[in-house]
């Protein structure tokens, strides 16, 4: 089978790797319908993040199942699943209370070592071997229509991290929510702010293409300017008050100091962009009672309910990619999303 093989910054590959096998009867084969390049991926990609040797990246795909366990009951061969971006057992007490991204046996998560040391790999090839099925997979009542695809695949992270800064941040109805950010999350997290009712959506791009979604997922309102114009912006859409959430879907210092420069006293900031030279300016939240509240998404605990919602045509995630390659074109894809002609980068086999 192929996989991609990031060997060192700016050098991805595609290579022939070994077929996965059942390791546990927990375990399913699965093999892959999409995958996709994900904005994180791109700090190991720019070299922000070390690269010590060559190494499997990705953490999103759906596929149809192939092969189960004995032990797996809640998945079959044939289904089609979606697979969060981290596995989980579904037994421990964080799983319990739906912080599947705390796994005690989820270990370093694709790419990197489960709780009990075994080897899985990242997700951009032909072939994955999943973990704890029962608990990770999530399946559909039927194979989706193609046209479902890019959605499905968007809910194994975008989408369920979008949802979740809006929830961390506490996104009430008719509130003024900003998002700081204009790649696949902070898309996702406008539409998730106008699913929850909010009366206004403030997305923070620049760019006209993501700004045509960002109005297609419910954005009342775009502000294009940054630092001190985006804020003093963001205060004369709010009446001088500020906005009641702000959702921070970057993760670089700029981006945060933007969030709580956005945020109105007693507001609340939901963070979910991979911390990257920040910093949290405490004094200002205690002055202000600004509160800020997110982290790793855990997709397993929202991925049911959000299933439902593209089924019934109530939410259209996919629409963040907007390029598709064949996974031999995998090196084209990070060059497109590392040079921003891309949002999202579906893979297909």
């Amino acid at each position: 089978m192929r996989a991609t093989i990031l060997h060192a910054p700016g050098d991805v590959r595609l290579e022939e790797v070994p077929d996965p096998t059942l390791v546990r009867p927990t375990d399913a084969i699965v093999r892959v319908t999409a995958s996709c390049v994900c904005g994180s991926d791109l700090w190991p990609y720019r070299g922000i993040n070390r690269v010590d040797k060559p190494r499997r990246i990705g953490h999103e795909f759906v596929g149809i199942v192939e092969e189960v366990g004995d032990e797996v009951t809640s998945v079959r061969p044939g289904q089609f699943v979606i697979a969060p971006f981290r596995f989980s057992c579904g037994r421990c007490a964080h799983c319990r209370n739906g912080v599947q991204t705390s796994c005690v046996l989820g270990g370093d998560g694709w790419g990197g070592r489960d709780g009990d040391g075994e080897w899985t790999p990242g997700c951009q090839g032909d072939v994955m071997r999943v973990p704890y099925a029962d608990a990770t997979l999530v399946a559909t009542p039927e194979v989706p229509d193609e046209d479902l695809l890019p959605s499905m695949l968007a809910l194994s992270d975008v989408m369920a991290t979008g949802w979740h800064c809006a929830v961390s941040a506490g996104v009430q109805e008719g509130e003024t929510v900003v998002v700081v950010g204009d790649g696949a999350v902070g898309l996702s997290a406008v539409l998730s702010a106008a699913r929850m009712g909010a009366g206004r959506v403030v997305a923070m791009s620049r760019h006209e293409p993501r700004q045509d979604i960002a109005r297609r997922f419910g954005a009342t309102d775009v502000v294009a300017e940054r630092g001190e114009e985006g804020a003093e912006r963001i205060l004369e859409l709010t009446d001088g008050v500020g906005a009641d959430r702000v959702l921070e879907c970057v993760g670089t210092g700029e981006s945060m100091t933007q969030a709580f420069d956005s945020a109105r006293p007693g507001g609340t900031v939901g963070f979910v962009g991979v911390p990257h030279g920040v910093e949290v300016p405490v004094g200002r939240m205690f002055r202000h009672n600004v509160a800020l509240a997110g982290g790793v998404a855990p997709v397993r605990h929202y991925l049911e309910q959000l299933r439902d919602d593209v089924l019934a045509g109530e939410i259209e995630p996919g629409l963040v990619f907007d390029l598709t390659l064949p996974l031999a074109e995998v090196a084209e894809a990070y060059r497109a999303m590392d040079e921003r002609r891309a949002i999202k980068v579906m893979l297909t086999p």
